[in-house]
């Protein structure tokens, strides 16, 4: 057996392992940068795998864990990032580019009698 024994290993509760399914999937893979852990055979999404198995099975909170994981492997982990001290800049710079994208448009179309 190898050392992460859920890596691979669905856990027998199927409303837990649903659990564990949905959290894995909106978590990426380090390695790959493309994949959720769920989709990843990376070693390491392997490990992350038993990592969430485990922990639903003890009966921790998908959120918790989230959170857990993204202390442990920062923001990037995250298909879905918070805004926070270092993530506010991905929800600021579009919608600063759309505001001046519109101004611009309105400057160059906005003036009928110029």
């Amino acid at each position: 057996m190898p050392d992460a024994p859920y890596a691979y290993t669905q856990l027998a509760d199927p409303a837990e392992e649903a659990e564990a399914q949905d959290l894995m999937e909106t978590l990426r893979c380090l390695n790959c940068q493309s994949q959720s852990i769920a989709d990843s055979d990376a070693p390491i999404a392997g490990d992350m795998r038993h990592e969430v198995r485990s922990r639903i099975a003890a009966g921790e909170d998908p959120e918790e864990i989230r959170a857990l994981m993204v202390e442990r492997y920062g923001d990037y982990i995250s298909y879905a990032p918070q805004v926070g001290r270092t993530t506010w800049p991905l929800f600021a710079v579009p919608a600063a580019l759309f505001g001046l994208a519109l101004l611009i448009l309105w400057r160059r179309f906005g003036r009928k009698g110029a």
